[in-house]
């Protein structure tokens, strides 16, 4: 195929792609487009500084910051070969255009920075986080621990993972160097992540158990697998953060997670509740994790953005009919108030963790999220 260069063709695959950048990101046939606008006291500039984050700094231009994908032109298929944004770099908004530069408008290359001549498509690194000095999509040291350590384990899983049976000598606590023997199936990993599972997470619909939170004790090393006549495994403890016992529970461990954190309403509608707060309180403020009763089998995935609602309470209308002493006085249901938003980072079969982003309220237990409308 020829490469056309003339001014005309040029302006007009500029204008059209342009004009396309503000379609809704990975919005499945049949869904309604998240509306994606400006902020109408949006400032022309941005220095970019050592701190800042992609959502941060579309929320100075955007009303809803998670729509950065969409005016950098950003799709799905260029994730993989993106392009940087740094310290020290200005952004600039590109009002004739609708979208988001890192060349100022109006310079000599009217066309400088838009698409395709300069497809800007920021989003975090996945291999070496940070290392080479670009600014993250979203603050990726809160959710470090969620993507390495098995602090959720869902309820139908728990049961087939192998456990610690015994230990040499029949020592009670275990540390860094201790053998230990495992019974259960191992299914070829030879290294493990040791954890404790703790407290029953309960789906707040149903209150069935779904999934258990899992304290990360450690991890263990197989030395030589369970021979015949011999019903457990040999392994030796590599790494411990917390004394490990008889009971305590193995699974493989993880591979290096990917970091392609970009954000995209969910691929259908989606609503779902606040399940817990991983902490152990009730509720959760700004840039803390929550857990919720959906995940990949609900259609979430990694970079999803929910909504964050307080449930609408039922309360009495002062204004109805009352009966007798206020009994069977009439009562009216106050509708769900948005909040905030709600960033999806990891997704299990049934339960998600979920960053919490620009709050105006705390987060409680029970919440709703759903959708962005």
């Amino acid at each position: 195929m020829k490469n056309f260069s003339t001014g005309a063709a040029r302006s007009l695959l500029v204008r059209s792609l342009a004009a396309a950048s503000l379609a809704c990101l990975a919005v499945a046939p049949g869904l309604a487009a998240p509306t994606c606008s400006f902020r109408p006291n949006a400032p022309d500039q941005h220095l970019v500084v050592k701190g800042d984050t992609l959502w941060d700094i579309s929320g100075t231009f955007l009303e809803h910051p998670w729509c950065w994908p969409q005016v950098w032109g950003m799709n799905r298929d260029e994730i993989r070969n993106p392009h940087w944004i740094y310290p020290g770099q200005v952004i600039y908004f590109d009002r004739v255009h609708g979208r988001l530069s890192l060349t100022r408008p109006g310079t000599a290359d009217a066309n400088a920075g838009l698409p395709p001549l300069t497809r800007l498509s920021p989003q975090v690194r996945t291999d070496n986080m940070g290392a080479d000095g670009a600014i993250p999509a979203i603050p990726a040291g809160v959710i470090e621990p969620y993507l390495t350590q098995p602090l959720l384990v869902e309820d139908d899983a728990l049961a087939g993972m192998p456990r610690i049976a015994a230990s040499q000598e029949g020592r009670v606590y275990l540390a860094e160097g201790d053998r230990i023997y495992v019974r259960g199936e191992l299914h070829g990993a030879t290294s493990f992540q040791v954890f404790r599972p703790g407290k029953e997470l309960r789906d707040p619909d149903t209150n069935k158990v779904i999934a258990h939170e899992a304290a990360f004790v450690g991890a263990a090393r197989l030395v030589a697998e369970a021979r015949p006549g011999v019903d457990v495994h040999t392994m030796t403890v590599t790494r411990s953060v917390q004394e490990m016992a008889v009971g305590d529970r193995l699974l493989p461990a993880m591979p290096a997670p990917a970091r392609n954190y970009v954000p995209h309403p969910p691929a259908q509608p989606v609503t779902a509740r606040v399940m817990a707060v991983p902490t152990g309180v009730n509720h959760a403020t700004q840039s803390q994790v929550v857990a919720v009763n959906r995940g990949a089998v609900d259609g979430l995935d990694v970079g999803a953005v929910l909504q964050l609602y307080h449930r609408g309470q039922t309360v009495q209308d002062p204004g109805g009919s009352k009966g007798f002493l206020g009994i069977g006085a009439d009562k009216m249901r106050l509708p769900e108030e948005r909040y905030g938003d709600l960033f999806i980072f990891r997704v299990f079969g049934r339960v998600s963790y979920g960053l919490v982003m620009q709050v105006t309220a705390p987060v409680q237990v029970g919440d709703v999220v759903k959708s962005p409308e």
